[in-house]
């Protein structure tokens, strides 16, 4: 195999690994750890599946359709969006999505702790978007970060040892943080800055939202 194709097979491997893991998928991951080690586990089957439908749609393909057409609107590829000043549309669309989602939830009276993780969620596209005024931070990375500071919190909120799903989201991490790097979307500083912010808004908004 020659230099240049598996340079390509890289840079595939990363933007393959950028769309599976993209940032919309935190909430969807938070309920399913939920129903999988809390009391929550003990919902019918129907209702869980009701949830997570919702959630779904709201915060994965809504957003994900919206920001498409958004920049086919523009005209940009992905790595045109990938620029500072174009992300504010994107972050406001997710984030809108995300409270609309919050604010279903409520109306359904759907129990406090899973509005909690899409509050959770919505906590760390805001201080994102923040961020992002002055400075590009790695959604990416702050997404999965929100992942391991949710299994801390449960860990201890519901008696488990979660050291091995951690040992599994830290790998990830370093794995989606290195595909951000060479798709030149993001600098090690953004991408590991990223992933504490996701970490600490996750752990305060689990905890006190």
């Amino acid at each position: 195999m020659t230099q240049s194709n598996r340079d390509r097979n890289i840079i595939l491997a990363a933007r393959i690994m950028s769309l599976v893991f993209t940032p919309f998928y935190l909430p969807l991951v938070g309920l399913m750890a939920l129903f999988m080690f809390s009391y929550l586990g003990l919902m019918p089957w129907a209702y869980k599946l009701q949830v997570l439908t919702l959630v779904y749609v709201f915060t994965i393909l809504l957003p994900t359709i919206l920001i498409h057409l958004y920049r086919r609107y523009k005209g940009w590829n992905l790595i045109d969006m990938g620029h500072k000043e174009r992300r504010i549309v994107p972050y406001v669309i997710s984030i809108l999505c995300y409270f609309f989602c919050v604010y279903l939830m409520d109306l359904l009276h759907i129990p406090h702790f899973m509005g909690t993780i899409l509050s959770a969620a919505l906590f760390i596209q805001i201080v994102c978007a923040l961020i992002n005024v002055w400075w590009k931070i790695s959604t990416h990375t702050a997404a999965i970060g929100g992942v391991a500071g949710a299994l801390f919190v449960f860990g201890e909120f519901f008696g488990f040892n979660p050291i091995w799903w951690l040992c599994v989201v830290l790998i990830l991490a370093g794995l989606l943080g290195t595909s951000r790097m060479i798709l030149r979307q993001h600098t090690l500083a953004q991408v590991v800055t990223g992933f504490f912010v996701g970490v600490v808004c996750s752990t305060i908004g689990l905890i006190y939202l």
